[in-house]
């Protein structure tokens, strides 16, 4: 790669569907683009052109790694709830004196008939569901991923069926189902989920997006409370939440490093 196409380069901090559509379309014009991703799933979907698998170190380590690979901008599009790489993004790109841009999806928003409770952190989650009467439900649908289960370790009185991507490490909860699946999730297949099991109640974090928010329609569709984790504080950089002004904003930022 000469010089100059490396430093029209576009670094996207991935793992998402926005990022992967977004590394599709600079691929497509010819922009070329990296993308990161954190290695946490065992087999992620890769999206098209460069891909490095795996942390960078800190941002320090980052900051050193966007100067060598003459990184023209970094494009944050990691889950609403990888707040620490986005956090080392943020200080690396302003040591870099490179632009960086936030692509987040919107969150869910209560609709008609929904009975979301909502809470700050999985601690929270988990505070609620204690003994009965005091629990919200019995038997719980957990969606919040595999790293946050210790936080429901210790309770002893509800049932969970475990939803995640790839097996969790311990330590679980005591009364659980491992269910390993990976969306989209249709409505008609999240209610079966739901009769078959008997659940009644859902846990989830506020992820967004069209993917798995089956859950929620069917939650209200069968009177079924939701406790909802709100997403982290995120630094204040600039943001967008389509990939169409990603993609003009990735477009700039190439242009004027070309320049």
């Amino acid at each position: 790669m000469s010089a100059g196409s490396a430093a029209r380069r576009i670094l996207i901090l991935g793992g998402t569907g926005e990022a992967r559509d977004l590394a599709e379309r600079l691929h497509a014009e010819g922009i070329p683009v990296i993308s990161s991703l954190a290695g946490r799933v065992a087999r992620p979907r890769l999206p098209v052109g460069e891909v490095r698998v795996g942390g960078f170190g800190g941002p320090v380590a980052l900051a050193a790694w966007l100067a060598r690979e003459r990184i023209a901008a970094v494009a944050d599009a990691t889950h609403p709830f990888a707040e620490r790489i986005s956090a080392s993004a943020t200080q690396a790109a302003a040591t870099a004196g490179i632009p960086l841009l936030r692509l987040e999806r919107p969150g869910w928003s209560e609709r008609e008939g929904d009975r979301w409770t909502w809470v700050d952190d999985l601690a929270g989650a988990a505070a609620l569901l204690g003994p009965p009467p005091a629990g919200l439900g019995a038997r719980v649908l957990l969606t919040t991923g595999r790293q946050g289960l210790p936080a429901f370790a210790g309770i002893a009185d509800a049932w969970f069926l475990i939803r995640c991507v790839d097996p969790p490490d311990p330590p679980l909860p005591p009364h659980h189902e491992l269910l390993l699946d990976r969306g989209p999730y249709t409505l008609a297949g999240e209610l079966n989920l739901i009769d078959t099991h008997a659940l009644d109640l859902v846990v989830t974090k506020d992820s967004g997006g069209p993917l798995t928010v089956a859950k929620l329609d069917a939650a209200r569709a069968r009177g079924l409370p939701v406790i909802v984790v709100r997403r982290p504080a995120r630094p204040d950089v600039a943001r967008v939440e389509t990939v169409d002004a990603a993609l003009a904003w990735a477009r700039r930022a190439a242009a004027a490093q070309a320049g």
